[in-house]
């Protein structure tokens, strides 16, 4: 018989900065993925044309809750700090 042992991991809870900065980088990840459906859109024919309609408005519920939970939250993006997390999305 053979017994498999998992290794114990302690999970550690983020900090609010940490939790703020992720959700600003969500915004910016969810940003991105709108303009470039919307980019793919201008360029789409035939079937694809539903594909990227669908994906503009499931990426822009995406990015509205995003946003309004932001605001929710207090967190506002300047265009100091949007530079810095441009660099982290990628």
């Amino acid at each position: 018989m053979h017994d498999e042992y998992m290794k114990e991991q302690i999970i550690f809870d983020k900090s609010e900065e940490e939790k703020k900065i992720e959700l600003l980088i969500s915004v910016l990840k969810a940003k991105k993925e709108l303009d470039i459906a919307s980019k793919n859109f201008e360029y789409a024919e035939n079937e694809l044309i539903d594909y990227y309609v669908y994906q503009i408005k499931a990426t822009k519920t995406k990015l509205d809750f995003l946003v309004a939970l932001a605001k929710e939250k207090g967190i506002s993006l300047d265009m100091i700090h949007e530079i810095y997390y441009r660099k982290e999305v990628g």
